[in-house]
């Protein structure tokens, strides 16, 4: 009777591969399109599916570790036990679903962390919580790509950020370029804000340009000033080819009780502004060189300074949001107006719970072979 005392690897390798590509499948269409395509669906902790790549890690060391251990088996099967047993004890099916039993714990171990929220009702009531305008720079240069994927959708992400930790807070939108223009009135429709984000482009505003100071005067205007609630600007631009008086704009507000802050898209060393995102054009000037647009760094600090708010740069959004959010939290609430919105419940357990039932199973599982499994073949598995 053939002797084998070693686990089928291949076996194992192919399932798991399978294995690891729905999850990973699955794990990048909740991060990109399931609070989209969910009503009512929220992610507390988005940037944490990044915890998905322990995945193909714990693949590889699975892997390396069954080929270590088959090199093992057989010299000790070769020097001993070759003469004395006719089959092997050592089940390949029940060595793998203890890394499936593990790999599936993670998956929804991480869905944990990242608390998935819904929002199961709609409510109605006062609230107590601040006027917030955004200023956001629609100009070509903002298509840049020292940002990735460029500072336009960087800074549109970092919106999505703060409209995400942002509670009961009245928000609004101004787009610029060469004009200003509102976007969205003062609202707690934080879903009508994403909305709108979501298409906003350079051609929203025809006259190209930079008009910070225009669109803070016109954010400015958007206050009910009677409101006690605290107020504040965030200007969101590259702060390149600026026309206008965008300190005195920002100085004007904070005398009159609004906070402004600037927030910088782009970096010093700038990039080139796509022009055909297809064939790599880039705009360029009347001797023919690429022109290359760079983040003004002064203007920024300027606006902050004559804002009495902060001056940030988003060449990591995660921190930049952490730092305006804790700008904002400094800021005095009111009693906002009657709202209608929609309350959000944690459903982390949803996904706690399999995940530790799944590790308990697997701690619990032995690698050897029982009758049952020796006289059954699952999956090409024995």
């Amino acid at each position: 009777m053939q002797f084998r005392a070693t686990y089928k690897a291949s076996t194992f390798l192919v399932w798991a591969l399978v294995l690891e590509g729905v999850l990973l499948a699955i794990s990048f269409l909740s991060y990109q399109y399931g609070e989209r395509w969910i009503n009512g669906l929220r992610f507390d902790r988005k940037e944490w599916f990044l915890l998905m790549l322990i995945g193909p890690l714990l693949l590889l060391m699975y892997a390396g570790y069954i080929a270590w251990k088959n090199k093992a088996l057989k010299r000790f099967a070769d020097s001993q036990l070759v003469p004395a047993i006719s089959a092997s004890p050592y089940s390949t099916f029940k060595y793998s679903l203890r890394y499936w039993l593990l790999r599936l714990s993670l998956f929804f171990l991480v869905f944990a962390v990242v608390n998935p929220k819904i929002g199961s009702r709609m409510a109605e009531g006062k609230t107590e919580g601040i006027d917030l305008m955004f200023c956001l720079d629609v100009s070509n240069s903002m298509l840049a790509e020292d940002l990735s994927p460029n500072r336009l959708a960087k800074a549109k992400r970092m919106v999505e950020r703060v409209l995400d930790r942002l509670h009961g807070d009245r928000i609004g939108l101004v787009v610029f370029a060469g004009e200003a223009y509102v976007q969205l009135p003062l609202t707690t429709d934080y879903s009508a804000a994403r909305l709108f984000l979501s298409s906003l482009g350079p051609e929203v505003v025809p006259t190209q340009g930079t008009a910070i100071g225009s669109a803070i005067d016109l954010a400015f205007q958007s206050f009910d000033m009677e409101s006690p609630a605290g107020k504040a600007i965030v200007a969101i631009t590259d702060g390149e080819n600026h026309e206008d008086d965008a300190q005195f704009a920002a100085k004007y507000a904070s005398d009159n009780g609004v906070k402004v802050f600037a927030v910088g898209m782009g970096t010093v060393a700038g990039a080139p502004i796509p022009v055909n995102s297809r064939n790599k054009d880039f705009k360029k000037d009347k001797e023919g060189n690429i022109v290359v647009s760079k983040l003004n760094a002064g203007l920024i600090e300027e606006v902050a300074d004559g804002g009495d708010g902060l001056a940030i740069f988003a060449s990591n959004s995660q921190q930049a949001t952490d730092a305006l959010i804790e700008e904002i939290d400094k800021m005095a609430t009111g009693e906002l107006d009657n709202v209608v919105y929609q309350e959000y419940e944690d459903r982390f357990q949803w996904f706690l719970f399999p995940a530790i039932m799944l590790m308990l199973w697997e701690l619990l599982l032995s690698n050897r072979k029982n009758n049952w499994l020796n006289r059954t073949k699952l999956f090409g598995y024995e």
